[in-house]
């Protein structure tokens, strides 16, 4: 037996958990037609596969047709979802992991134009600033009602063969009325007392066990300390803590602490990367030491350090790690076998939430078969014929493609041209919050080592250099460099910087400065960070009509955060039409697509955001030597079967381009870009 006290087992009433880790509820975004259907279950069965001892699944199942999902959840008040339910517990269960499903109704936390139209219901008269719509204040009737489909939803969850299930009491309906901040009913349900607050969770918790009865375990994940004036105070929530350990009713509290009515309340609850780790975690251990209740907790734990540390403590009873288990669903089959350096980090980039919160599904910055898994292998298999692959490139791209080959067997070179990798996100990882971001890169370095690669650094490769290595495989991974032309007008802008100058360092930030970002992604708030923090007056113009469109509510935070007492305004739907020299100032003209309004303003300098142009002359100048001549057959590579095209059979290599090569995209596009392609060469 381990003595790590994260491989312990530990007894949840009848249930034993074969250790400590767990990854809380969270929806993926993954349902179809409000199901958890086989891309849901095989997402769940990958962590359970791996040694996970309790999956929790759906961040907020609906139980109520007036609570409709704002993004894709489960859909718990039809009974259809049984079946489903079904088949993902066998699936998780097959591999000896627990799994337990969160229910919930979001009250004002949602809207009414979704769904079947119904208005939403709270305690609250007032809307929610998130979600935006103004609720209907819950009648005698709505209440009866909705602690009816609660308990319905419960014996669902039950039939389809779940564990458990958990309440939602943070932000939504539930905890809308135990909280003074959003309970403005009268009557006995009204924010007078702590007793009326609590009454509707309670009754819902006792009609729930009327109907699954006392063996089937059920939890609470709750707010025991809002951290707002007015709000549940830490005194209010352990009072509240000993009141469910002593109703009897409950098996498990899993504690938050803070709000989620705002992205920058629901940052704090779920910190991104810069932010502190585990920054509730000894408030939920006095929870523990209060209640002596079963004690669950996830907050930036991205670490096994940070998760040993809590239970080894006695912080906590069983620890969740839930974006750390999206980066690397093997975190514990990986503590078991002495690995745990190899485990792929989680650099709190948070695109798995913000891509939920815009409306897509969950994936993960650096792990592209997170949310895959039914498609692309977390594993990679060895290939049968060993091969000759050069990349040319070690941004993420380039640095994914020499892993994945490496792991097939291949024997792989990398050129770069710089003296070390990363490309893009080592330039990212220049601003002091967003230095995680550089374990993208050591992580898949640390993996290349151990596989052999080789790599030339400082090596501007032509194709002379290329060909003379005799490959069989050439992947083009050489990105892109800064566009520094006014697409729209078709003016290039032969005195502005780009926003990668500022955020190097190339370029001092002048006295007044305006950041143009067209593209709306984060080098234009970073360049205005770092012209800001250096003294500058900033001006932040878009030609759309919200400012960084491709960053979302939660990692917008801590540039707003960094901003906002700062000199710097920002200016939407107007374009920078032409820039000229005006002696030591710049002249730019503005526009607007709307009208024909146009104005002129001076600046002392201007930096431009407006993605990258490829890098791909040495794709071209290798592309009719090349047996392909750089085709891809979109169709295998969607359905994950070999490329096999053959446009010059008197070519002598493969060659294929990914990432930024192919176009301005994303960390993550050239993560998968390279994965999907190379998972079959």
């Amino acid at each position: 037996m381990s003595k790590d006290p994260l491989l312990q087992p530990y007894q949840l009433k009848h249930l034993t958990l074969r250790n400590r880790i767990m990854t809380t509820s969270h929806e993926p975004a993954y349902p179809e037609d409000g199901m958890p259907k086989a891309r849901y279950a095989a997402y769940h069965a990958e962590r359970a596969k791996a040694g996970v001892a309790l999956t929790m699944t759906a961040g907020s199942a609906a139980v109520s047709r007036d609570s409709p999902p704002v993004f894709n959840n489960i859909l718990a008040y039809k009974d259809e979802v049984v079946p489903w339910i079904r088949n993902l517990t066998d699936q998780v269960h097959e591999h000896g992991a627990a799994v337990m499903i969160q229910l919930t109704h979001l009250g004002r936390r949602t809207g009414w134009n979704k769904g079947d139209w119904l208005p939403s219901v709270s305690s609250s008269r007032h809307r929610e600033p998130a979600h935006r719509s103004f609720p209907k204040l819950a009648e005698d009737w709505d209440i009866t009602r909705i602690i009816s489909d609660f308990a319905d939803a419960a014996e669902r969850m039950k039939k389809g063969g779940m564990d458990g299930i958990e309440l939602q009491v943070y932000g939504h309906l539930l905890d809308q009325f135990w909280s003074p901040l959003t309970n403005d009913l009268d009557g006995p349900y009204g924010g007078q007392t702590l007793d009326s607050r609590m009454k509707l969770p309670m009754d819902v918790l006792q009609a729930v066990r009327d109907r699954v009865g006392n063996e089937f375990i059920v939890g609470l994940r709750y707010t025991a300390d809002e951290a707002e004036a007015g709000g549940i105070t830490p005194e209010e929530g352990l009072e509240i803590s000993k009141r469910l350990a002593d109703s009897g009713m409950v098996d498990f509290l899993n504690v938050i602490r803070g709000r989620i009515h705002t992205d920058p309340a629901m940052t704090d609850v779920i910190p991104v990367q810069g932010m502190k780790s585990a920054p509730h975690l000894d408030f939920a251990g006095e929870v523990k030491k209060a209640t002596g209740m079963p004690t669950f907790h996830a907050a930036r734990i991205p670490d096994v350090a940070t998760a040993r540390h809590a239970v080894a403590s006695g912080l906590l009873d069983m620890v969740g790690m839930t974006r750390a288990h999206m980066a690397d669903p093997h975190i514990v089959k990986k503590i078991m076998e002495g690995r745990e350096d190899d485990i792929r980090p989680c650099v709190g980039a948070t695109y798995c939430l913000d891509r939920i919160y815009q409306a897509g599904e969950a994936l993960c910055i650096h792990n592209a078969a997170t949310g895959r898994e039914l498609t692309m292998p977390h594993l990679i298999t060895p290939a049968e014929i060993r091969r000759k692959v050069v990349i040319v490139g070690a941004g993420p791209g380039g640095l994914e493609a020499a892993r994945v080959a490496a792991d097939r067997g291949h024997d792989v070179t990398v050129f770069e041209a710089a003296a070390e990798p990363g490309g893009q996100v080592r330039l990212t990882a220049q601003n002091p919050r967003r230095a995680e971001m550089i374990g993208i890169i050591d992580w898949r370095m640390a993996q290349c080592a151990a596989r052999e690669v080789a790599f030339r650094f400082n090596t501007w490769a032509e194709a002379e250099d290329v060909q003379a290595l005799g490959p069989d495989v050439v992947i083009v991974a050489t990105g892109g460099m800064p566009c520094m032309m006014l697409h729209e007008t078709g003016r290039d802008l032969p005195h502005a910087v780009s926003s990668w100058d500022i955020i190097s360092g190339d370029v001092k930030p002048a006295g007044h400065v305006l950041v143009y970002d067209e593209s709306g992604d984060h080098p234009g708030l970073m360049a205005a960070e770092a012209a800001a923090n250096a003294g500058a007056k900033v001006e932040v113009m878009t030609p759309d009509r919200t400012f960084a469109p491709d960053i979302m509510g939660m990692n917008l935070v801590p540039y707003m955060r960094a901003l906002q007492d700062k000199d710097v305004t920002f200016t939407v739907a107007r374009r920078l039409q032409g820039l000229a020299s005006s002696g030591n100032r710049l002249t730019a003209s503005i526009g607007t697509d709307y009208s024909r309004h146009s104005y002129q303003v001076e600046y002392d300098q201007v930096v431009l955001n407006y993605g990258t142009l490829p890098l791909d002359d040495l794709y071209f100048a290798l592309k009719d030597v090349s047996v392909n001549r750089g085709e891809v057959d979109q169709s295998a590579l969607i359905s994950g079967r070999p490329q096999t095209i053959r446009a010059n059979p008197s070519g002598r290599f493969q060659l294929f381009r990914i990432g930024d090569a192919v176009s301005a995209r994303n960390t993550h596009a050239a993560i998968y870009d390279a994965l999907r392609l190379m998972k079959d060469i």
